[in-house]
């Protein structure tokens, strides 16, 4: 019995992707730094020391979160969204600014900055589940299910938006998919889909009749970039920089360390690491990541299908339905049928508290997959 057989427990397919795309990180950091280390005067082994440090950081997160009972996480999600709610609001107003947006939340003492809606989304996605398995004997009720479900998650995602609107777009999709499994009524999701929108355009209207604009001019250059075809290079110089990373990676390569768009492309260890992941190992690697993150969401899937419960079930679902869909994206991006929305890939970006709630998120999946192979050994 190996040592990954041994002292692991729930889904061992899971555990053998997260450290696979755990590999890939650490390789295409390395790459995709140069640039980053030459401008701070340090070199890419340093960032690929703190990533490794990181992703072990994240190990242990994960090992310690699936060893905890899932049902303690319902607990837990209530007092998360309730936290989440002042942290997003501070954030608002007096986060720290990195590159034009007011996302992160620096904590005094020990002198550390964090995204505060990658709490949040973990908190509400948790706070979903709780709800829906919690008010399934009255799940098409107005009041008493659908209320107290939509109100936290427009609030949530207001709040999100200004600075992040990607990652509001992410959160507020996994829930509408997250309600719908749950058997809310079409009409109240086709609600949450006009009362949202509303709610979107409201914040649009007040924030361009005002000063507090936000990142609303980025939306629109993004977007615009993405709509117009005749864009010139210097007009689009993310996008075309991608392409070129796709174009030199070709079909089959094997090149580690060996990409030269690193040195163009804006944030490469970041938002873009999936052009530098093809560009190093050709299309059929980045197939092969793509289908790591699919197989991620299959075995999600299992868990859900095979759960004893129904709120372990909400839980593995939405938690893989959100890293998921975030990696589509940063994919789509890469290959240029999304305009840039700077979202980074999940477990593979460089990143500080991204990559631990990250892990935090698998532990909790892995803890009900635990739960499932507990009772199955309970039935035998």
């Amino acid at each position: 019995m190996s040592v990954l057989q041994k002292h692991l427990y729930g889904d061992k397919m899971i555990w053998y992707i997260t450290l696979t795309l755990s590999s890939f990180s650490l390789l295409a950091v390395y790459s995709a730094t140069a640039t980053l280390a030459y401008s701070n005067n340090a070199s890419p082994e340093y960032y690929l020391l703190r990533q490794l440090v990181l992703l072990l950081i994240g190990f242990g997160i994960t090992y310690i979160a699936h060893l905890i009972n899932y049902n303690y996480y319902s607990r837990v999600a209530q007092v998360l969204l309730y936290l989440s709610f002042p942290l997003l609001f501070i954030t608002l107003f007096a986060g720290t600014d990195i590159n034009e947006a007011r996302r992160w939340l620096n904590i005094p003492i020990v002198n550390i900055s964090f995204q505060t809606s990658d709490l949040a989304k973990l908190a509400l996605i948790m706070y979903t589940a709780r709800m829906l398995s919690k008010r399934q004997h009255v799940i098409k009720d107005f009041d008493r299910a659908f209320m107290p479900m939509i109100l936290p998650m427009v609030g949530i995602c207001l709040l999100i938006v200004r600075a992040n609107l990607s990652t509001a777009s992410v959160l507020f999709m996994t829930n509408l998919i997250l309600m719908f499994i749950g058997r809310i009524s079409l009409r109240h999701i086709g609600l949450t889909l006009g009362f949202g929108l509303a709610a979107f355009l409201m914040f649009l209207g007040i924030a361009t009749l005002t000063s507090y604009k936000g990142r609303i001019d980025t939306w629109k250059s993004r977007i615009e970039k993405y709509v117009n075809s005749n864009d010139t290079p210097q007009e689009d110089y993310q996008t075309t920089n991608a392409f070129v990373a796709v174009a030199n990676g070709g079909l089959v390569r094997f090149a580690p360390g060996k990409s030269t768009q690193c040195y163009y492309l804006p944030q490469p260890y970041s938002d873009y690491i999936y052009a530098i992941i093809i560009e190093e190992y050709g299309l059929l690697g980045g197939a092969f990541v793509l289908i790591l993150y699919l197989s991620f969401l299959y075995r999600c899937i299992l868990i859900f299908i095979k759960s004893p419960g129904a709120f372990g079930a909400f839980l593995a679902v939405g938690l893989s339905l959100s890293m998921v869909i975030q990696a589509l994206m940063d994919m789509a991006v890469t290959v240029g049928l999304l305009p840039v929305t700077g979202l980074p890939l999940p477990l593979v970006s460089m990143g500080g508290t991204s990559l631990l709630f990250t892990s935090f998120a698998i532990g909790v999946i892995l803890s009900v997959s635990r739960q499932i192979e507990t009772v199955k050994e309970e039935d035998n």
